[in-house]
Formats: C-alpha cells, sequence, structure tokens
C-alpha cells in the first residue's frame, strides 16, 4: 500500500508513453472510427457500480477498460464527419498542454499562486481583444464556457446598470438566443415576464424596429430596460443580428449590449469573418468559446469586457485568508475579475497551440469552415429529395427532406447513431424541423461533406 498516492518515475513514464499513445491513435484514427456511439443507460449504469478496489488495479488493465467501456460510448465531437450541434475538433498540442497544466497542478486563481500563468492569461486575453478590436482598457478572462461566460457578462451588466436590484427591469434578444442566456438570467433573479424573447426577422436575426418599439412600449409603461443580447452566429443557423446597428441603438438608449458569441465570435480572426462581424468591437460584453472555432479541448470559454475594472468591481472580495494575495496592487488576480477563486490554467492550450502551428494556420482553418458549408449547400441544391432551409452562413447550413413528416427527423437520427459514419443533428426553423450541418472541422474534407449528404439520402430511403 502506498499511502502517499505516487509512482516510481518508470511507472509513471510507463503509463503516460500508453496515454500518449492512446491519444496520438485516437486522433490519426479519427476519420476511420465510428463517429460515435450513445450508450443504454439501463447497460452502462450497473457497469460502474461496483464498490471501488481496496488494492491497486494495474494501470494496463484500467486502461483496457476505458478503452472497452468509456471512450467506445462517446460521441467523437473532433470526428470529420461529426457535425452535430457544434463540434469541438480540438488538436494534440492543446490536450498536452491540458496534462501539462494539470500535471504541475497550476493554480490560477491569484498571482502568489500562479504569477507566470496569470501572465499568460492575461496575454492570451489581450489578443483576443485586439481581434476584436475592444480598447486598450477592455479585459476579460478564461471561463468553463459560452455559459459561464454569458453568466459571468450578465452579473456584470446587472451590477453596473442595476446596483444588482432587479426589479422591474426588462431584457431583450432574439428566439434564436441560446438557451444559455434563459439559464443565467434565472440564476441571477429575472423572473419570465422581464425577459423579452423577440421573435427574429425571415434571416433568424434579431428586428431593429422591433426591439425599439418593445423598448419604448416598456419605458411607457414604467419599466426599466437595460440590456440588449445580439447574437454573433447562432447555434441554430449561423445567423448574425445586425450588431453595429444594434449598438448604436443601446448607445442611444443607454442600454448595455452584451453579444452572444459563444459560436461565431472567434471567426473574427479571419477576413471573411471580420467583415460578417462589423460591430462587434462595440459591445460592451462579448462571450466566446474557444473550444469551438479556435479547435481548443473542453473547457475552454472567455468572456470580455470593454472595460476590464467593471468586472474587478462586480467580484472583487477580499477576505482577511487572501490578506498575502492582495498586498501588491500591481500583481493581477483572475480570482478578483470572475466568479472562481480555485481555477485551472485555461489559457495554456491557447497560447502552446498558438506557438505550435501559428496564427495563419488558424485563419485559414477558420476560413475552411466557411467554405465547407458552401459545398454542402451546392450539393444540397443538387439532390432531388432534400430542400435548403437556409443557406451556407458562418459554417453552418440547414435542410429538410422534401415531404417528410416531423417522426422521420427522430428516426433517421437514431439510424445514424447506429450506423456511425456521421452525425447531424436536427432543430427547429419556423416551426418545422430541419437538420443542420455544422462544419467547422479542419480535419473535414470535401468528400466528407458529399459522402455524408449522400450516405444520409440513401439511410433516409424507406426500407422494404
Amino acid at each position: 500500500m502506498d499511502y502517499k498516492l505516487e509512482m516510481s518515475p518508470a511507472e509513471m513514464r510507463e503509463l503516460g508513453y500508453r496515454v500518449v499513445d492512446l491519444i496520438a491513435d485516437h486522433f490519426a484514427q479519427l476519420p476511420d472510427k465510428p463517429v460515435g456511439a450513445k450508450g443504454d443507460p439501463a447497460l452502462l449504469r450497473p457497469a460502474f457500480l461496483a464498490a471501488p478496489p481496496a488494492q491497486p488495479v494495474p494501470s494496463g488493465e484500467i486502461l483496457r477498460r476505458l478503452e472497452a467501456d468509456v471512450f467506445s460510448h462517446i460521441l467523437n465531437i473532433g470526428h470529420p464527419r461529426f457535425f452535430a450541434f457544434v463540434p469541438g475538433p480540438s488538436n494534440f498540442v492543446s490536450a498536452m498542454a491540458d496534462a501539462l497544466a494539470s500535471g504541475f497542478n497550476v493554480f490560477n486563481g491569484s498571482w502568489l499562486g500562479g504569477s507566470a500563468a496569470a501572465a499568460v492569461e492575461l496575454a492570451v486575453i489581450d489578443w483576443f481583444r485586439t481581434w476584436c478590436g475592444f480598447p486598450e482598457e477592455a479585459g476579460g478572462l478564461f471561463v468553463s464556457g459560452g455559459s459561464m461566460a454569458n453568466l459571468t457578462a450578465l452579473v456584470v451588466a446587472r451590477h453596473t446598470r442595476l446596483d444588482d436590484r432587479t426589479a422591474g427591469a426588462t431584457i431583450y434578444y432574439s428566439d434564436q438566443t441560446h438557451s444559455s442566456i434563459d439559464r443565467a438570467l434565472r440564476v441571477i433573479g429575472f423572473m419570465p415576464d422581464q425577459i423579452r424573447r423577440i421573435p427574429s426577422d425571415d434571416e433568424f436575426r434579431l428586428p431593429l424596429d422591433a426591439l425599439a418599439a418593445r423598448v419604448a412600449e416598456d419605458r411607457a409603461a414604467g419599466l426599466r430596460p437595460f440590456a440588449v443580447i445580439a447574437n454573433a452566429g447562432t447555434t441554430n443557423t449561423g445567423a448574425i443580428d445586425p450588431l453595429a446597428e444594434i449598438a448604436g441603438f443601446c448607445e442611444a438608449e443607454e442600454l448595455w449590449m452584451h453579444i452572444d458569441g459563444a459560436y461565431g465570435a472567434a471567426a473574427v480572426i479571419s477576413d471573411r469573418g471580420r467583415r460578417l462581424l462589423r460591430g462587434i468591437d462595440l459591445a460592451d460584453s462579448l462571450s466566446f468559446d474557444p473550444h469551438k472555432w479556435l479547435f481548443q479541448p473542453i473547457e475552454c470559454g472567455c468572456v470580455l469586457l470593454r472595460d476590464a475594472q467593471l468586472l474587478k468591481k462586480t467580484y472583487r472580495i477580499m477576505p482577511e485568508y487572501l490578506a498575502d494575495v492582495h498586498r501588491n496592487v500591481a500583481e493581477v488576480n483572475p480570482c478578483d475579475y470572475g466568479i472562481q477563486l480555485t481555477r485551472g490554467f485555461r489559457a495554456l492550450k491557447v497560447w502552446m497551440s498558438v506557438q505550435a502551428f501559428g496564427m495563419d494556420a488558424f485563419r485559414a482553418a477558420v476560413e475552411r469552415g466557411f467554405v465547407l458549408a458552401e459545398i454542402a449547400e451546392r450539393k444540397l441544391r443538387d439532390m432531388a429529395n432534400w430542400e435548403l432551409v437556409t443557406p451556407a452562413q458562418m459554417g453552418i447550413v440547414c435542410f429538410r427532406r422534401r415531404e417528410a413528416g416531423e417522426k422521420f427527423y427522430p428516426r433517421l437520427h437514431d439510424a445514424m447513431l447506429r450506423d456511425g459514419f456521421a452525425l447531424a443533428t436536427s432543430t427547429v426553423l419556423n416551426g418545422k424541423t430541419a437538420l443542420r450541418l455544422c462544419t467547422i472541422n479542419p480535419r473535414t474534407t470535401e468528400d466528407d461533406i458529399e459522402n455524408t449528404l449522400d450516405w444520409l439520402d440513401a439511410l433516409s430511403e424507406p426500407r422494404p
């Protein structure tokens, strides 16, 4: 029994090399693997309910069980034919960065706990600030993902504009806005009757005239409009709200403008993305997820504030046990800017992968996502059994089977999972179900697009 929970250097190397081999093989073999599998709860849950072992299990046996029972029952969201939801392509360098951050057990909550980690995070946040066109006084921090980024920003908006008093306050966004916004508002004390979900226009964007009318109506009723949430690439269709126009309206009406860019904001690193995201630099706050269109492993989200000091004014608390942390005012403590005190070194994987591949490669990978969706759109226009619902935009294209009823899509989804060649998921647009492909994985080839659509067509045909 080793109560110190330690291994010898030789044992550590043996386990480490085997883990790296597993990960390297996974990346190398992804195109030939099934896109993933969903396990049966009746089988999977009992498989892991045994009491924990009192004595050590050999590492080889542990890894074999992981391969057989765990990694065979996941969706491979980095698979080149995983088009469902928003893929997470990831990359090997960033996976190794996560291993390093975990191996050194870096505490990145304070300058005292991890000064170089804090410095790296500040540097990477400054890259993001520069890419998005935010001013020098802007800043932010890494969080788990878009849900936490949206929550972090909306707490700042509530504190800054409402002094945390939500009675009578109203907030506005389109019916295409991600559910994480609804969840965040519930957490920070907003009731359903304070939320204005405005029907989107024919292009699934937030219509400025309807927004203005609703704000005016609420002001006349004695309510307190305080914030608008705009989308920089919706999950459903990739639609981008008129960001610059909404920003002008918010400035005139003294409303906080938050942009949910969890899906699309990272596309700003490319020329096309920068043109499409005109006005993103005008937001008061912005969320985006490097674990989507910056190809990082989960978890890796980010929140940016036009004025970074508003984060500090909202979140900084100085208990007596952190006196040593706050003694030097020149030191930046990430815990002062968000919810977490104990937090990991998420910035390392972004920093390390950018060093390894260079920004030109990342820009080309983003541009590739746009192109692949356009390839899918062109093919769909020539397919007799399918009709286009939304054109390719921001790496997403939506389509439906002609004359198919609503029961068709769940059956098709189950058939896709059984076959394992590729995976697309559905959404509902204008009251009708449609399939969507999200094509942001740089490993995806033109053949993957062509073959997936042909496979879907064949899978959809009635069986004798």
